[in-house]
């Protein structure tokens, strides 16, 4: 099963078949840090927002960057390299903060 977790008037809903980065409307999909209005364009911005908000890195699997927040039983899972970033990756960091990220079409 693959798709997009989608999140509308606060319920969420996998909407299957919408390719990697691609939307209905077909643009590429951006994370955008919304109290700065930011786009994240490296792992490096990614990092400097999530550790702002308590996140922590997690050395578990070498394969993956992976964020941990103590308070929390979330985990994070991304792949290595930022170009292989998708959509549901997005809607992961997305969902485990909200009101500090948003998923939007470029």
């Amino acid at each position: 099963m693959s798709g997009v977790w989608k999140i509308k008037n606060g319920v969420v809903r996998l909407v299957e078949n919408l390719g990697d980065f691609h939307g209905a409307t077909g643009r590429r999909k951006v994370l955008v840090h919304l109290s700065s209005n930011e786009v994240i364009t490296s792992y490096a911005v990614l990092e400097r927002k999530l550790y702002s908000l308590g996140w922590e890195r997690y050395y578990d699997d070498p394969d993956l960057l992976q964020y941990h927040k103590r308070s929390t039983v979330h985990l994070i899972s991304l792949p290595n390299d930022f170009n292989n970033l998708r959509s549901m990756h997005m809607y992961d960091i997305v969902v485990k903060n909200r009101n500090e990220f948003a998923v939007r079409d470029m």
